[in-house]
């Protein structure tokens, strides 16, 4: 069975919150790319939709969404994700994976793109992180 920890960011209020995600609701999250609108009930959040805009695998390896599908490649990369170069036209070769979530990845970013009928803090808790 898949896990993953889900960081839901909250633009409006400039937090973020963890939330765990096991069993069926994880298995809903395989196969999906980064850009892809979920449904907010897969972290609790009913009426809620999550864009999802990356995430990172069981070896701290970020996802890219240039790179189609679920592999860990090489590519030679000028700007981040995965590589952030300290001079001007720096390249380098790094390890990234691709856009697409599999069991593999543990961590998934998202971002909310519409808001429900109750706040986000009532539904998550008051645990919010500053971004």
């Amino acid at each position: 069975m898949p896990e993953f920890k889900v960081v839901v960011a909250d633009p409006e209020k400039a937090r973020s919150y963890q939330v765990d995600v096991k069993g069926e609701d994880a298995e809903k999250l395989i196969g999906k790319r980064i850009g892809d609108v979920i449904d907010g009930e897969i972290v609790g959040l009913p009426g809620y939709k999550l864009k999802i805009t990356g995430g990172t695998d069981k070896d701290g390896f970020p996802m890219r969404p240039d790179i189609h599908g679920p592999v860990r490649v090489r590519p030679l990369l000028s700007g981040p994700p995965g590589f952030r170069p300290e001079r001007k036209g720096e390249r380098r070769r790094k390890t990234v994976r691709g856009n697409t979530i599999s069991e593999d990845i543990v961590q998934v970013n998202t971002v909310i793109v519409k808001y429900g009928d109750k706040p986000v803090e009532e539904l998550l808790g008051e645990g919010g992180e500053e971004e």
